[in-house]
């Protein structure tokens, strides 16, 4: 039977893939495209995506961020389909570096979370919600593109 943090690793692992497969589907030319002007662009949902799992894994797992505060859908070096993957595929092994290093007792304590106070393991749980949320935005860039979505790898 797995520990809690073996099965956090796991489902972050499936996560990652599922990223992956997104990231994968899209052709070059499609990580610029906005469905609306005042939406994220395909690169820009994942880069958002990325940069989030820096910042809750960083506060669930009391881990160094390596990042600056500059938001990375901003920054033009990663619009690329190269430098997006990069960074997003990076930003999940991140996640699963600082919850190997927890303790598995501190996943119960609480800590200052935006306006909340709540569990480092809700933070997590947080974290996957966001991850998931972005993702399945992704499935109408792909869409419209006429690329189906892929799978959601949810086993």
């Amino acid at each position: 039977m797995s520990t809690q943090i073996e099965t956090l690793i796991e489902e972050w692992e499936r996560a990652k893939l599922g990223a992956q497969d997104y990231l994968d589907a899209m052709p070059e030319e499609g990580y610029g495209l906005k469905p609306a002007p005042e939406s994220l662009s395909f690169a820009g949902q994942f880069l958002h995506l990325g940069h989030a799992n820096y910042m809750f894994a960083a506060v669930a797992c009391n881990a160094v961020s390596p990042l600056k505060d500059e938001a990375a859908e901003k920054n033009e070096a990663l619009q690329s389909k190269a430098a997006c993957t990069a960074y997003t595929l990076a930003s999940y092994d991140f996640v699963m570096e600082s919850i190997k290093a927890m303790d598995p007792a501190t996943l119960g304590e609480e800590v200052a979370f935006f306006r909340w106070t709540i569990p480092r393991k809700v933070v997590l749980d947080k974290a996957t919600e966001h991850q998931v949320h972005h993702r399945g935005q992704a499935a109408v860039y792909l869409r419209l593109q006429g690329i189906k979505p892929p799978g959601e790898r949810l086993f």
